[in-house]
């Protein structure tokens, strides 16, 4: 327990500016089982350890009002870690890669942690991994942006302008003889609101056009994260239905690319009781009981060839939620590739 909290304050004390780590540092495959792949997506919700003095976090601004707390919060993440076992993790609601060296420190030599920092500075969050299989090029972006509404929308939003993807990360791996993209978001949140339903779709074209330039180098795909969108043709448990075309954005079912690809959510391998990866006490009453706190935001698509080799894909709900809870918000969502 010193240990930690020695390791804690010295990231305190030496963090001038919120850290990134996108550089390769090490080439490397650390999996205890070379034959199987297997990838999470995490949102950790507000993995924060640094003091952001825009949200006022750790504190008032976030759920974890203390340093204590921020660091009970980490203890819980790399539990679930730590029982899951996963190869690659993308992790959503990350502050920078004090954070992740703080997580890997806890996790064990196998991971290291990549990061390159996005331009969402109202919350600071960024997207990173930790990973035990090495990337081949750095971690980058694409500043792209894009007018909204799209041509298209329905999501009956009069507000117009132009957005990028301030959350993401893009990167490359070779398994074996398979030359892999993966690409890592965290998108506009509230899935019911027009406005935001219009920039999510335009942020989900600067997506698609990433993906479609991996797919005319003949790269399979992997993209996930939090899309903070239904999809409306895999059902969640409630039903959710979208205002927006995101996941047919994502998906090559629509945007200017449409029909120059396909993707393909892998929530189909699940029932529709257990397609749940998000919490929100939507009637602020702290009760867990309503079906409608419970939907499928966090999502990973994948080409054919990806998806033919998937064994196995569920999502972790060993934990509970509630008001005061320590685990995140959301729960891992998880992939086994036979490769």
């Amino acid at each position: 327990m010193l240990y930690k909290y020695l390791l804690l304050l010295c990231c305190l004390i030496y963090a001038s500016a919120e850290s990134e780590c996108p550089a390769i540092s090490m080439s490397g495959d650390r999996r205890d089982n070379l034959n199987v792949l297997r990838i999470m997506q995490y949102n950790t919700e507000w993995l924060y350890i640094d003091y952001y003095k825009s949200m006022d976090c750790p504190g008032d601004g976030c759920p974890w009002h203390t340093i204590e707390d921020a660091q009970t919060h980490m203890d819980y993440v790399t539990n679930v870690i730590n029982d899951l076992q996963p190869d690659i993790v993308n992790i959503c609601e990350v502050e920078g890669c004090d954070e992740l060296n703080m997580l890997v420190e806890q996790l064990g030599e196998n991971y290291v942690p990549y990061l390159k920092n996005g331009t969402d500075t109202s919350t600071g969050q960024n997207v990173g991994i930790v990973t035990k299989v090495d990337p081949t090029v750095d971690l980058y972006r694409s500043e792209e942006r894009i007018a909204y509404p799209l041509e298209d929308s329905q999501c009956g939003s009069s507000a117009n302008g132009t957005t990028g993807v301030s959350k993401h990360y893009i990167t490359e791996f070779v398994l074996g003889d398979i030359n892999i993209a993966i690409i890592g978001a965290h998108l506009l949140a509230i899935p019911t609101d027009p406005d935001r339903c219009s920039k999510r779709e335009a942020q989900s074209q600067v997506l698609q056009n990433i993906v479609s330039s991996y797919i005319d180098k003949k790269y399979e795909i992997i993209l996930l994260g939090d899309f903070n969108d239904y999809d409306n043709e895999i059902m969640d448990v409630n039903f959710n239905k979208p205002l927006s075309m995101v996941l047919d954005i994502l998906k090559g079912n629509a945007g200017s690319k449409k029909g120059t690809y396909s993707l393909t959510n892998i929530a189909y391998k699940m029932q529709q009781e257990d397609r749940f990866s998000d919490w929100w006490d939507s009637d602020n009453n702290c009760e867990t009981s309503s079906s409608k706190d419970y939907s499928m935001i966090d999502h990973i698509l994948v080409t054919s060839n990806i998806d033919e080799k998937i064994v196995n894909a569920f999502i972790h709900h060993d934990y509970d939620e509630y008001c005061g809870k320590m685990n995140s918000d959301h729960y891992p969502v998880i992939i086994d590739i036979e490769i």
